[in-house]
């Protein structure tokens, strides 16, 4: 339920920077993010008035201040729930969640899952750096295990969520990673997300550079990128290596490292990237680094399912009651349909 699209609305990326200074320290991913949104939104065909940012607390969520659009910088945690009313009371309205793996899988992570099942028509993106960066560098429920920082100096003995995993668990029906050094494909997902007619979860890996600098660097770094991330693709083979010379193909549901020359192999016998399948969407969100196994960290849409949108569901019961009930005294909709004399 977007916006109608207007395809002969004329928007530029100027239309979408505001009179605001953008204050993220230097070298911050959030730089990037940003770009590419402004960039991306003129092409969407929806007016600017209709676009809605809201967010939680956090680095991230400075976000709305950045984008000239309506928005709301909200309360830890809860960017969620806000969301959430704001497209119950304009469905037609395009909006947009900014929130950081802390503030979306810590202390709103109560509100992430059940706005996952919900399915509303919005667009969840999550900018993870595996650190709480505003309070300057604690560990994040996205750290690694064994990370020291100033609230483990001992390192973290948790285990961290996998924020592909967990939506999956929660039943989003559009999951998706691209990150903050790869600004074409971040596009990319950003269209994607927007065509989806449905909740769209996005996590962006995005560089701190005071509190976690280089955290995800052998994913973007030239000498490394070929190795260690894999682009998953619909329809497409999995493949990836310096040569793209390495394939992944499942036997049963294990997934295995093939070098595709060696093996004898063609890009027939690869495992083919199906978006739709849940199954294997959730061993792509689980192609992790471990102590046991290793396999390139995925990128891309990793899955998409079309669900009833629960606005549209939320609108009908209300048009419904209309045609059913008379207009009620306020005393009877206090009390409800069931009422007791007192003798």
């Amino acid at each position: 339920m977007n916006s109608t699209i207007n395809t002969d609305l004329k928007l530029i990326p100027g239309d979408f920077i505001p009179d605001q200074d953008v204050k993220w320290c230097p070298g911050c991913g959030d730089y990037s993010i940003l770009k590419q949104v402004q960039t991306v939104f003129p092409e969407l065909g929806i007016p600017k008035e209709n676009f809605v940012f809201i967010s939680g607390i956090g680095c991230s969520s400075r976000f709305t201040y950045y984008m000239d659009t309506y928005g709301m910088h909200s309360i830890h945690g809860r960017a969620a729930a806000i969301a959430s009313g704001v497209k119950m009371a304009n469905p037609e309205l395009s909006v947009w969640i900014i929130s950081g793996d802390g503030d979306a899988l810590s202390i709103g992570g109560n509100h992430f899952i059940h706005f996952m099942r919900k399915n509303f028509d919005i667009k969840m993106l999550v900018f993870n750096n595996q650190i709480y960066s505003l309070t300057k560098g604690q560990y994040s429920p996205t750290s690694e295990r064994g990370k020291i920082t100033k609230t483990t100096p001992q390192g973290s003995i948790e285990e961290p969520f996998n924020p592909l995993e967990l939506a999956l668990g929660a039943k989003s029906t559009f999951v998706a990673r691209t990150l903050d050094r790869d600004p074409k494909h971040m596009q990319s997902i950003l269209k994607r997300a927007h065509q989806h007619r449905g909740g769209a979860f996005i996590e962006i890996y995005q560089n701190c550079p005071i509190f976690n600098d280089g955290a995800f660097f052998a994913f973007s770094e030239k000498g490394t990128k070929k190795e260690e991330a894999i682009y998953v693709n619909h329809g497409k083979p999995l493949v990836f290596g310096s040569n793209d010379d390495k394939g992944i193909k499942l036997e049963g549901l294990k997934p295995v490292i093939v070098n595709i020359k060696e093996a004898g192999l063609s890009i027939e016998d690869l495992w083919i990237h199906d978006e739709k399948d849940k199954t294997k969407a959730n061993i792509i969100a689980r192609f992790f680094d471990s102590a046991e196994t290793y396999f390139p960290r995925p990128f891309g849409v990793v899955y998409t399912e079309e669900r009833p949108i629960y606005e549209e569901g939320l609108m009908l019961q209300i048009d419904n009651a209309k045609i059913k009930r008379e207009k009620l005294h306020i005393n009877k909709i206090l009390s409800g349909e069931k009422i007791w004399q007192i003798v």
